[in-house]
């Protein structure tokens, strides 16, 4: 009786944790590929997963503030790292990658060759997202930085004139069923806007209109994507791994991510 009695315990304490989400937080630049990984994880292991999608450093900040994340799949390697050095998260390992890519008004006039030039007429207002908050903003800076090699004073030029208009805490939110940067460059406030190649892409299908421009070689940016879960936490260690499987690796290079 005694042992019925544990193994009947055992069991609602596995449905009870069945039952309760795995609570996963990511970058936005991530919504289309990890929605989709998820259901199948659902599918395939009866586990519920919870998304929470933002700018990486935000999300990171709201983790440390205690929000109950278990599982942290951030655009850069920089803010789970910080989490692991912390205490109480797993070293973070690289799980997909992205690049550079420049949304354009169907009206500018820009080619991978003068894409340089182009973000330096003064006329030509850009768009980036918020550096330290949200990972996009730290690579559209260092692509400045590459500039600045190539053209003395462009670094100055285009930090002075970079228009943060995403992934900050006051940024401005798009209407439901919108994505941001599609709704930013159909708002028109931006001419061009320096974005993930697979957020372009994705503007691109919701706004047919708009450019992708790619960035050339000498001025771009490679993204690593860092992942991280709790230490300990058995859920989150089997999601992470799920992750890194080939199945789901599989939905990341259709969506358009690099290999880890």
């Amino acid at each position: 009786m005694r042992a019925f009695l544990l193994l009947a315990g055992l069991l609602v304490t596995a449905g009870a944790a069945q039952a309760q989400a795995v609570q996963v937080y990511a970058a936005g630049s991530l919504r289309e590929a990890l929605t989709e990984v998820a259901r199948q994880y659902e599918a395939q292991s009866g586990q519920k997963v919870q998304l929470t999608f933002g700018a990486s450093g935000l999300l990171r900040e709201r983790i440390e503030k205690g929000e109950p994340a278990q599982v942290f799949a951030s655009a850069d390697t920089d803010h789970p790292q910080r989490l692991a050095r912390s205490g109480g998260w797993q070293a973070p390992q690289v799980f997909a990658r992205n690049q550079m890519c420049a949304l354009a008004a169907p009206t500018l006039r820009a080619t991978p060759e003068t894409l340089l030039d182009t973000l330096l007429q003064p006329a030509v207002r850009v768009g980036t997202s918020t550096p330290k908050a949200d990972p996009s903003g730290d690579y559209a800076w260092a692509l400045f930085r590459r500039a600045e090699a190539l053209r003395p004073g462009a670094y100055a030029a285009l930090d002075a004139k970079a228009l943060k208009l995403s992934g900050g805490a006051d940024s401005p939110q798009p209407p439901a069923g919108r994505g941001t940067y599609a709704w930013l460059m159909d708002e028109g406030r931006a001419d061009v806007f320096l974005t993930y190649c697979t957020g372009a892409v994705s503007a691109q299908r919701e706004v047919p209109r708009l450019q992708i421009v790619q960035v050339p070689v000498d001025l771009q940016v490679a993204a690593s994507y860092g992942l991280t879960a709790r230490q300990g936490d058995a859920q989150a260690a089997q999601l992470a791994q799920y992750i890194l499987s080939p199945p789901a690796q599989a939905v990341l290079r259709r969506v358009g991510f690099g290999a880890p």
